[in-house]
């Protein structure tokens, strides 16, 4: 079967891809100076339909941590103006259906397939493109009723540019333990939810509390027989604010939307409020735990954390008494004092900010109990029962692992990419951790671009994802050039006309994120986002703690100096300096 030939191939059908496809498709209108002709672009996902992680994360509870409002798109302006959304946060099908909606509207599903996996792709220097394997998923049910899927027939594409738009958190992270073949209950993990299982008057247990089994325990509590929570490390969380949109204040919004994209764009970490300038220190002893109950009334994890104070996050005086906070309303919360102290968080609060919708209220609940698992940690699974290591036999019914994923990198361990000179991305990983030039570009893998790859910045998904497609379109327009201005003087190959990160560009790079993280107590609490949630995984920098404004601002400086840290590419004149806002 011979190859089939596109100029980009796009990887991934969630948030990020769908953007992507609708941008290049429209490169030629976008840019005077690249070709009239649109560029050939397809997309695969191994999924069985668009939505990315909000296809696979059908779990109980699951929902977007980012308000309503902006958890969506900002380049469809009718959309933002006229798409309903009648409460604060998106629950899961909220999402698939937002995103289905937009696939609808701008007719991309006939530049997609979907069953297919990219299982590797190799660059062709001398005739300039990726080559790449794709292979067919076929899914069925086992003999059992367990969930199977096989690969099938292969594919052969060649594509020029390729974007992999895999997400951050999409590789599950599923425990391996003993036992667990032998189990007569049914076991699942959020990520891969199983929309057979019945949980009504069952006796379930949740591995994990982190923002998922935060999410999952809050919403199965009421309905399970019982429920017991595995925690190896308690979570801060406060209130998400959650309720009915009203009319008035969605009229407020449409009327200002244009506006408060654009502060998106110019904030740090682009959730909609105001970032803190005050430092808790300065502000009279008195005030400070009044700024605490109003964040704390008001809701949302990352307003908690950055809407009251600028330093909860650098200052251990000003993070502990956030840590006091909290911790003084899980006990008020709660009135089991053992369960309490169960709940109440030792570290610091310094990883991903949670919200939720009740969730130490549940543990009020007699069918809700809590196991430290840290303590005793889990040892294996019996025919009828989870044991752990002091020889205590929890029996289930069904066993939940909200246990996370192998985020950022973790997209990519099993394709096999190689760039220039054979290496693998893999290859190139092992050393340092993973690495890129400004998250979207790595060194020795010309014309592949990563949306939210490692080191993009630490902020909400959305706008880093349009900022980061936008970026990689542009970079594609020019490349585009480049191929005219050599085609003009019969010159051959790839030469000149790719766009490959400088290696010191990559390095100098991954060292201006290490300074933007310096004095960070993120670093200091174990995390997906340094790679310390799962045993053997390389401790490294995974993000840009700059801020999206800073940010935009190196994009735009890399864009004004021509491509600053890419290799140079043959001019077809001056090139268009973008005046677009990223």
């Amino acid at each position: 079967m011979s190859p089939q030939s596109y100029d980009t191939l796009i990887i991934g059908a969630g948030f990020g891809g769908i953007y992507q496809l609708q941008s290049l498709l429209h490169l030629h209108t976008q840019h005077t100076h690249t070709q009239n002709k649109p560029l050939s672009v397809h997309l695969l996902d191994e999924a069985p339909s668009p939505g990315g992680t909000w296809y696979w994360n059908k779990y109980p509870g699951a929902m977007s941590d980012t308000e309503s409002y902006i958890y969506r798109y900002s380049w469809d302006k009718a959309d933002l103006l006229t798409y309903p959304w009648p409460r604060h946060y998106l629950k899961q099908p909220d999402v698939l259906a937002y995103l289905e909606h937009i696939v609808r509207k701008h007719d991309l599903r006939r530049y997609m397939r979907f069953n297919l996996r990219l299982k590797g792709a190799v660059w062709d220097g001398g005739d300039g493109v990726w080559r790449a394997t794709v292979v067919g998923v076929r899914r069925g049910v086992d003999a059992r009723g367990e969930e199977v899927e096989v690969e099938a027939e292969k594919e052969l594409i060649t594509a020029r540019y390729i974007v992999t738009a895999l997400g951050l958190l999409s590789k599950k992270y599923f425990p391996d333990m003993k036992g667990m073949e032998g189990f007569g209950g049914k076991i699942c993990h959020t990520a891969a939810w199983k929309g057979d299982i019945e949980l009504r008057d069952k006796r379930v247990g949740v591995v994990g509390t982190g923002s998922t089994g935060v999410q999952v325990v809050t919403e199965i509590a009421k309905s399970v027989k019982s429920l017991t929570v595995f925690q190896r490390r308690a979570q801060y969380s406060v209130p998400s604010g959650d309720g009915p949109v009203d009319p008035e204040h969605r009229a407020r919004l449409n009327k200002n939307y244009e506006a408060i994209m654009a502060q998106l764009q110019d904030s740090a970490l682009a959730f909609g409020f105001a970032e803190s300038t005050v430092r808790y220190e300065s502000v009279p002893e008195p005030e400070r735990e009044k700024i605490f109950e109003a964040l704390w009334a008001q809701g949302n994890g990352f307003r908690f954390m950055f809407g009251g104070f600028c330093d909860i996050a650098t200052s251990h005086v000003a993070n502990e008494a956030a840590c006091n906070f909290i911790r003084k309303k899980i006990g008020q919360i709660v009135k089991d004092p053992e369960k309490a102290r169960l709940l109440k968080p030792t570290d610091r609060y310094a990883r991903r900010p949670l919200c939720d919708g009740g969730y130490y209220e549940q543990f009020n609940r007699d069918n809700v109990h809590i196991v430290d698992v840290a303590k005793n940690p889990l040892s294996h699974f019996t025919e009828k029962a989870l044991v752990t290591t002091d020889g205590k036999e929890h029996e289930l019914d069904v066993v939940i692992f909200a246990t996370g994923f192998d985020g950022v990198e973790g997209s990519y361990t099993k394709l096999h990419i190689r760039g220039v000179g054979g290496k693998t991305l893999n290859e190139h990983w092992t050393q340092n951790g993973p690495t890129s030039y400004l998250g979207v570009s790595v060194a020795n893998f010309p014309n592949l671009f990563l949306v939210t790859g490692p080191q993009g910045p630490f902020c909400n998904v959305p706008p880093i994802l349009e900022t980061h497609v936008r970026f990689i379109t542009y970079l594609i327009g020019q490349a585009e050039s480049s191929r005219r201005a050599a085609a003009k003087v019969g010159r051959g190959g790839a030469a000149g006309c790719v766009i490959e990160a400088a290696a010191e560009s990559e390095k100098e790079w991954v060292e201006t994120c290490e300074r933007t993280a310096a004095g960070s107590l993120f670093k200091e609490t174990a995390s997906w986002i340094f790679g310390r949630n799962i045993a053997g995984k390389r401790e490294a920098l995974r993000f840009y703690f700059g801020g999206l404004r800073n940010y935009n601002l190196v994009l735009k400086e890399v864009i004004e100096g021509e491509l600053k840290g890419f290799k140079p590419l043959l001019q077809e004149g001056r090139g268009n300096k973008m005046g677009a806002r990223l």
